[in-house]
């Protein structure tokens, strides 16, 4: 899966000297290129925006021998003529970086599409070794690669691995520190046909300037037209129009797109090496995981095993464990019997005001509210999510998911990669909307934020709306419906009016797996690390702005602008603050009305109207900002001004229809 940046901070750090060495990985997505990095270093160090660009890169150091190394997991990339943003910062990392040692990592049984990438690699002449991973699938499959051939060919270490198990990594440590005391290296080179090499070494020959990259590399990229190097060449050439026109003519010379035949000749030049290291024996039978993950992209076995997946995963574990049977332990019996009793005793003793005993007591303190809310109503649901999400994560179902999907999402603007932020915003929307990075272009960036904020709800906001329909699957499923109806229809209408590139998919599909119960524990635990440095204190913050609110009376006079809305939809006035406590966050909102609902005042269609027009309504002050980064404060503004006028239109479209049939 693609790596998400939970938590700032290492569990554990090599040490805090410089490195004497910068090691890059590289390759495809989803061929395992995380779980190595996190054998090399143990765990993420820093996960941070690549200068200029919402793109994450995670780094992180290692050890070898007497030597630390930094080692940077790259964005995603297919090759090194780039499309994406992902593959942009991997070829900056690459060419303007310059590690002293490149890693690329390959699915072993998809050698022959990741290899021609691997020849591009070694064009720019830094040391690098090929790690042929997933190893026990490509053997699995009959695939079997003369390793060792394969290195006299290339001239470069080669190792295999299974990086799940840890097979193979500590040889890949031991060669990282053979490579790394190595003074020189000779590359191989792809030879390209006579047309192409005189193409290539005219344009070669014309470049006067000092660049980071071999001039070879330069030459190759202005022949396909690269618009970055072009730019850089530009900028470092004494008569760069000089260097046009020879780029210009050596295209000419070719009877073919240069792109195109640099592209094949790679590809023959991959397939000849492979047709000297590859045999095939008569594959294993099929496993029943092999079977299985077939039967997850088919739409007619799909669709019901996503069904079962929701129900057992988000209704039964997240909403009966977590908003059930947790929530009601930790809050109805520790915070209502113990802590709340206990801790406003305490400060009305101390502090003789009632003003600022509010602050952290009562109704709306600090404590009594803030951290009741934080740790005894969301946590234990985020908590139980969070594990949910690392065991499907870890299972390799998110790309069969993205697969099955993706014909659905096309219709809404986006495609099956989306599948990944739009599922963590069942986690966190505020996570998510910076997980909208991974698509490719702004179009499906807006579209996938302004799903986000109308119609995902997070899963603390999702496991109190269970518990407070407990009992009522009638009413839980015309919620679930009109919400999702909402989505659809929503993002087949912002498909039309957003403007920009229709969206294109492919991704590699890793082999489905039992998840491993250290990776899924040490993600849940990254996760819930972001959730107390990033979360937690938004409810500290929300309780001390609320008691400002109510000091100063603004809170009152907001709640009462809110209760005209709130009466036009059929709701009680008392569920206006509500809606503010939503704005705060989303899931504060959601346990305001958990609290409501235990008062006795909402009827079975006040509550169904009340849980639609909560969860479609403004997306909570921290996804706020995050949206203002991300997409910049005009579209922040015109997605929230949409998503508040969507919320009370559908409430009041919600509360007509069920008292036209006599609902609740």
């Amino acid at each position: 899966m693609i790596p998400l940046g939970f938590g700032r901070r290492a569990f554990r750090r090599v040490e805090a000297r410089e490195a004497d060495f910068k090691i890059a990985l590289v390759g495809n997505p989803n061929v395992g290129k995380s779980v190595i990095f996190n054998a090399l270093t143990g765990r993420y160090v820093t996960v941070s925006n690549y200068p200029g660009t919402t793109v994450e890169v995670s780094k992180g150091k290692a050890k070898f021998g007497d030597k630390i190394a930094e080692v940077i997991d790259t964005p995603g990339m297919y090759s090194l003529l780039p499309i994406t943003d992902e593959e942009r910062v991997a070829r900056s990392i690459l060419t303007h970086e310059r590690p002293d040692l490149i890693l690329h990592i390959v699915d072993a049984k998809n050698i022959s599409r990741m290899l021609p990438l691997t020849l591009q690699l070694m064009e720019l002449e830094v040391p690098m070794i090929l790690v042929l991973n997933i190893m026990d699938e490509a053997e699995r499959a009959g695939i079997r690669i003369d390793v060792e051939k394969l290195e006299a060919i290339l001239g470069i270490p080669v190792v295999p691995t299974i990086a799940t198990s840890g097979k193979g990594i500590r040889e890949l440590r031991e060669r990282i520190e053979e490579r790394m005391g190595e003074e020189e290296w000779e590359p191989s080179k792809v030879k390209l046909n006579p047309e192409l090499e005189r193409a290539v070494s005219e344009v070669e020959e014309s470049l006067e300037g000092e660049y980071d990259v071999p001039k070879r590399f330069v030459a190759l990229m202005l022949l396909q037209d690269d618009p970055e190097l072009g730019a850089e060449v530009r900028s470092r050439e004494p008569n760069p129009r000089r260097v046009e026109k020879k780029v210009s003519a050596a295209r000419a010379s070719l009877a073919r797109s240069p792109v195109y035949a640099i592209t094949m000749q790679r590809q023959r030049a991959a397939d000849s090496i492979l047709d000297q290291v590859i045999s095939f024996e008569e594959a294993r039978r099929r496993r029943f995981s092999e079977l299985l993950g077939d039967l997850m992209v088919n739409p007619w076995t799909g669709i019901p095993f996503l069904l079962l997946v929701l129900y057992l995963g988000l209704y039964k574990i997240v909403g009966g464990l977590g908003a059930g049977v947790l929530v009601d332990f930790i809050e109805g019996t520790l915070f209502e019997r113990y802590v709340n009793p206990y801790v406003t005793r305490f400060f009305e003793a101390i502090i003789p005001w009632k003003i600022l005993q509010d602050l952290f007591v009562h109704d709306y303190g600090i404590i009594t509210l803030g951290v009741r809310y934080a740790v005894a109503i969301i946590l234990p649901i985020v908590g139980v999510f969070f594990l949910v999400f690392s065991v499907m994560e870890d299972s390799g179902y998110f790309p069969r998911l993205a697969m099955l999907v993706d014909r659905v999402f096309k219709r809404i603007g986006l495609n099956g990669r989306a599948v990944i932020p739009l599922v963590l915003g069942l986690g966190c929307d505020t996570m998510a909307t910076i997980v909208t990075r991974i698509l490719e272009t702004r179009r499906e960036k807006i579209i996938a934020t302004f799903l986000l904020a109308l119609a995902i709800p997070c899963s603390a906001q999702y496991g109190v709306i269970t518990a407070l329909f407990a009992g009522k699957v009638i009413s839980f499923a015309i919620w679930a419906g009109v919400i999702l109806f909402v989505f659809l229809l929503a993002g087949f209408l912002a498909s039309r009016l957003v403007p920009g590139e229709e969206p294109t998919f492919f991704m590699e599909i890793p082999p489905l797996r039992l998840p491993k119960i250290s990776n899924v524990l040490s993600k849940t635990a990254a996760r819930m690390e972001w959730y107390f440095v990033e979360v937690f204190p938004m409810f500290i913050l929300a309780s001390v702005l609320i008691w400002i609110g109510r000091v100063t009376r603004v809170f009152d006079l907001l709640v009462k602008l809110i209760s005209y809305p709130v009466r036009a939809i059929g709701l009680p006035p008392e569920t206006a603050q509500v809606f503010l406590y939503g704005f705060f966050r989303r899931d504060y909102g959601a346990a305001g009305l958990y609290d409501v609902q235990r008062e006795g005042l909402l009827s079975d269609a006040q509550l169904v109207v009340a849980a639609v027009t909560l969860t479609l309504f403004v997306p909570c002050i921290a996804q706020f900002l995050v949206m203002g980064r991300e997409r910049g404060w005009r579209t922040t503004l015109a997605v929230v001004g949409v998503v508040i006028s969507i919320s009370f239109i559908v409430g009041f479209t919600v509360n007509l229809a069920l008292k036209a049939v006599g609902f609740g």
